[in-house]
């Protein structure tokens, strides 16, 4: 996970630094720094995607109940297939 930019003498250090944070934070390495900082124990870790995962499904049973579509996924080839 290497990270380049091209600097030419002409650029300012405030644009260079500017895509330099945006190229971190599209790798997500800002991101594994925050969650590597501290050691999180394994039965943490677990509680942790337990949770998120309970929030996400709780969320989704609302979403159901209240009425809201879910994204539908375009199946276009799908529908070509069948026509032929």
């Amino acid at each position: 996970m290497s990270i380049k930019i091209a600097i030419d003498k002409s650029d300012q250090i405030d644009k260079v630094l500017r895509r330099f944070k945006k190229m971190c934070e599209k790798e997500g390495l800002i991101k594994e720094i925050k969650k590597k900082q501290y050691y999180e124990k394994p039965c943490q870790k677990k509680r942790r995607e337990y949770l998120k995962r309970k929030r996400r499904h709780q969320k989704l049973m609302t979403m159901m109940k209240t009425g809201i579509p879910k994204k539908k996924k375009n199946n276009n080839t799908n529908s070509k297939m069948s026509s032929m």
